[in-house]
């Protein structure tokens, strides 16, 4: 059985900006299909616009306050929203509020910065 504490694990920088924490991905646990991880941004912070050319993202936003950009479209975000980013489409999040915006990212397949495009600032 594998069993990963979000408070053992090192965040990083991905990519697109974030601080992640990843629970569960291919390189190191059993999962292979999928990869979950929290990500964090700080007050007044941005991940880069980009799309992921084979990855369908989910976000489930745990805490904060944000503005969520999935192509053209826009919309503010809150604890308890869930944002289904299918592969191809860009995306920004954006922390709006006065305290860290944190989320659940899972992506199937598994995130990896190969299959990340950045498209923007």
């Amino acid at each position: 059985m594998h069993v990963a504490n979000l408070d053992d694990r090192e965040p990083f920088t991905t990519l697109d900006g974030s601080t992640i924490r990843e629970l569960a991905g291919p390189a190191w646990t059993p999962a292979r299909a999928q990869s979950l991880a929290e990500a964090t941004l700080s007050p007044g912070g941005s991940t880069t616009a980009h799309h992921h050319v084979r990855a369908e993202e989910l976000y489930l936003i745990t805490a904060g306050t944000g503005r969520m950009r999935l192509a053209a479209e826009e919309r503010d975000v809150v604890p308890g929203d869930c944002i289904v980013i299918p592969p191809g489409v860009e995306h920004q999040l954006t922390n709006t509020g006065q305290e860290p915006l944190r989320l659940l990212c899972c992506c199937s397949p598994p995130y990896s910065d190969e299959d990340t495009v950045l498209t923007g600032a």
